[in-house]
């Protein structure tokens, strides 16, 4: 990037110590300070769904959103317009200048462990939605990052993976939507852990070409944590940035390359200026422009746009007329399902966030129908986890306020750091009091509710001694799963003792913990909490059954977890965890009338879809779970989605199902054809039909869709639908714009998405609908002219509400823009 005159005064006063020091985080979360240019320290936060800021605890809460997968099955940019102006106001509010979001990864798999956090299989609505929410969050002074450049579109072995594509597959599908981003504006972009066609990414070519000098990107190249792993070859090719810090591979060994010629100095400026370009973006600059003020969002305001969210994104996949089903004097609903009970609003991993609440489907169909009219059943044991003891729950023995106290002592038995937590999580990263504790003591009282057993317990990784009452019942060394060092972190293993409790009586825990030797990276996390006690598993499916079937309606509640679904590992299968299928089976063969609530962030099998009276996917839906799923049941709001990914009907027929390297390498032999696209493909051969294809999802109104038109405004093509509500409630429809060209001279997908609208009408009123078909939909990457170019004559272009709708059909020619 040609330096701004103003930038090179800057990085003239700096030696290339100074320099290069800025090149490496301060620490885990934020960037060195240097006082000579009038830079202060710049803050980062995981951000794609919800900001957490720099703690892994729920000591300063966070918004949590629905996961991407919910909102891009929206199919509205409005909605995530509006979460983005949430997502800078929680910046803002947390200090953070630099949220690491969003993540614009392909649903190459949908195995994939990471998939909720990412939009779609399509590049075209990944990268519209992922631009979306660059241009909202920046339009407040909050940068964001488009990540994971590039193919980081699985998890297994993230780090050593050697993705394989093809020049024509890059460009077309999985560099397309950071294009995407980059034309929007993004201020960051974070390469991957993962190799491409043979180099690591933090040192591949593609961050130079064609991301820096072809797409004109002026902003930085963040690693992923710990993605840098050498000196030379990374500062040498694009990246700018090396997180976390203060230690890291680049440091005094690139001043020593620098001074010995084997790393241009110029490389290094050219980092520093986009680092103090950023600055002056997000007000770190004392030279720059201050940032316009974000006010903070009250409680009812960031619930409100959650909820509504959330069920605008839940996908209607099936109703035979069941839903909604409207609050009634009289009317009885069986709730049943561990997920009903304990809602699953994220995924794991790094995207993880602690809100000050989660609804959970009990509770908000209780609120709904009225506790009277609610009944629930558990129908199946619940996972092997710890739930945490809330801040209602226990008190702080040496405050007397609500959590738990922790003190860290010394080789001595001496104290030398104590504080409070509000609840039974307790974490740290980055923290040097880690390496000088000889031991870590926890203490709290617990009351509970009721009287009973309770298995109580922990879960953390190092040697414990727990004791309840003063009494000693165990010692235990947890050692990790040795798998992904973050599944570790965030899903320690787990110890619980069984205790005879009685309510209102308060019980001292004290847990000491002696943490596993951490290497330079201090890092640890601890839980405190129960496991929930579950009766014979026969007598309570036999009592979940029998209270749907004396119910008028059942409500089952099934899904994955954050546990799998997940940052660091994949899927091995699709199928939901042991027991589900069945009582879902059961509860339908007790009551005709059974709603089924599919609670994953990422598709699963249903091999009882065409049994159930009606399904609607949630996904993982944030934190007004609840409320928004009654909001949709009982006809409130209309269940909004559209599939963003391909449900697949069996395993057998995805079309690309490996995401295991073989010798280190993953190939994708699959090409241009992934998702909808491969479906398509597979089915002109005779191929399965999906259970759920792209761009499908049922409302609760009728609507008629009337023929294009089609006209040339400017570069791009206008398609013109009138569309009418033909039902008696006010509704939603997605229109979706398909090409295809079946005499190409170039191999093509069966069909690809070309734009895309939402749009809603009042009962009986009729619309016009508009969708801009831009020149690149027409085009097709070059590989011998290395450019973008588009075949002249005709194409077919189909306006449908799915992938596989026959829709309207219409003949189009590119415009000369194209």
């Amino acid at each position: 990037m040609a330096i701004p005159s103003h930038l090179t005064a800057l990085l003239e006063r700096l030696t290339l110590e100074q320099k290069v020091r800025l090149l490496t985080g301060a620490s885990v979360w934020s960037m060195h300070e240097e006082p000579a240019v009038g830079l202060r320290s710049i803050a980062f936060s995981d951000g794609p769904t919800g900001v957490r800021g720099a703690a892994m605890d729920d000591r300063d809460p966070s918004a949590s959103l629905p996961s991407a997968s919910c909102v891009s099955a929206t199919w509205d940019l409005e909605q995530v317009r509006r979460l983005g102006a949430l997502i800078a106001a929680e910046a803002r509010a947390k200090n953070v200048d630099v949220v690491l979001g969003p993540t614009v990864n392909l649903h190459r798999s949908p195995r994939g462990g990471r998939h909720f956090e990412a939009f779609s299989e399509d590049p075209y609505l990944t990268g519209e939605f992922g631009a979306a929410y660059v241009g909202a969050v920046q339009a407040h002074g909050v940068a964001t990052t488009a990540k994971h450049y590039v193919a980081n579109d699985a998890e297994t072995d993230r780090f050593t993976v050697d993705v394989r594509a093809d020049e024509r597959t890059l460009r077309e599908l999985y560099l397309a939507p950071f294009e995407r981003m980059v034309d929007e504006g993004a201020w960051l972009v974070m390469s991957s852990y993962n190799s491409v066609n043979g180099t690591t990414m933090t040192a591949n070519s593609l961050l130079r070409d064609p991301l820096k000098d072809e797409w004109g990107f002026d902003g930085v190249v963040v690693s992923d944590w710990t993605a840098v792993r050498d000196t030379e070859p990374s500062a040498n090719s694009g990246q700018d940035l090396v997180m976390p810090g203060p230690a890291g591979p680049w440091g005094e060994a690139l001043v020593e390359a620098v001074r010995a010629g084997r790393v241009p100095e110029a490389a290094i400026d050219d980092k520093v200026a986009r680092l103090l370009l950023l600055a002056s973006r997000v007000g770190a600059l004392d030279s720059g422009d201050p940032v316009t003020p974000v006010a903070r969002w009250d409680d009812a305001a960031i619930a409100a746009l959650l909820r509504e969210t959330a069920a605008d994104g839940m996908v209607l996949a099936r109703n035979s007329g069941i839903l909604p089903v409207e609050p009634r004097d009289g009317l009885t609903v069986a709730v049943v399902g561990q997920h009903a009970l304990r809602a699953r609003a994220q995924g794991g991993g790094s995207a993880t966030v602690f809100p000050r609440h989660v609804v959970t489907p009990l509770e908000g169909l209780r609120s709904a129908y009225g506790a009277d009219s609610v009944r629930y059943a558990p129908g199946l044991p619940p996972t092997d986890e710890l739930q945490l003891f809330t801040r209602t729950t226990v008190t702080d023995p040496v405050t007397g306020g609500e959590g738990v106290h922790v003190r860290f002592l010394d080789q001595d038995g001496a104290t030398f750091s104590e504080e409070n937590f509000p609840s039974g999580r307790l974490a740290w990263l980055g923290d040097p009091r880690l390496l000088r504790a000889a031991h870590i003591e926890i203490t709290t009282r617990l009351t509970v509710d009721r009287d009973g057993r309770y298995d109580l317990g922990f879960a953390g990784v190092g040697g414990f001694t727990f004791e309840i009452d003063g009494e000693h019942v165990g010692t235990e060394a947890l050692a990790p799963g040795g798998g992904d060092t973050v599944t570790d972190f965030l899903n320690p293993p787990v110890q619980v003792f069984p205790r005879e409790l009685t309510a209102g009586r308060a019980v001292e825990l004290r847990l000491t913990w002696t943490p596993a030797p951490m290497g330079d990276f201090p890092f640890g996390m601890v839980q405190l909490g129960q496991r929930d006690v579950f009766g014979d598993p026969a007598e309570e499916l036999r009592q979940a059954v029998e209270l749907a079937a004396a119910s008028d309606v059942a409500v089952v509640v099934v899904g994955t977890t954050e546990a799998i679904e997940s940052e660091g590992f994949d899927r091995p299968g699709l199928a939901l965890p042991e027991g589900q299928d069945e009582l879902v089976r059961q509860v339908l063969a007790a009551n005709p009338r059974t709603v089924v609530i599919v609670n994953s962030g990422s598709p699963v099998l249903m091999p009882w879809l065409d049994e159930a009276a009606a399904v609607v996917l949630s996904w993982f839906p944030g934190q007004e779970f609840g409320a928004a799923l009654a909001d949709v049941l009982t006809g409130a709001r209309e269940p909004g989605g559209r599939l963003p990914t391909t449900w697949p009907a069996s395993e057998d027929d995805v079309p690309v199902w490996a995401v295991e390297p073989e010798n280190g390498r993953l190939d994708y032999t699959e090409g241009l054809h992934v998702g909808y696209r491969a479906w398509l493909a597979a089915a002109r051969e005779g191929g399965h039909e999906p259970a759920l294809p792209f761009g499908s999802g049922l409302g609760y109104t009728t609507w008629r869709i009337g023929e294009p038109t089609v006209a040339a405004d400017g570069d791009r093509l206008a398609v013109l639908v009138d569309l009418a509500n033909t039902g008696a409630r006010h509704g939603k429809q997605v229109l979706q714009a398909y090409l295809s060209r079946p005499d190409s001279a170039v191999e093509r997908p069966v069909a690809w998405l070309a734009g895309f609208t939402a749009v809603r009408a009042d009962a009986g009123e009729q619309v016009r609908a508009r969708i801009d078909i831009a020149p690149r939909a027409f085009q097709h990457w070059d590989t011998d002219a290395h450019a973008w170019t588009t075949e002249s004559g005709p194409f077919t272009l189909r306006i449908a509400t799915s992938a596989t709708d026959p829709g309207h059909t219409v003949t189009v020619t590119p415009t000369t823009g194209a």
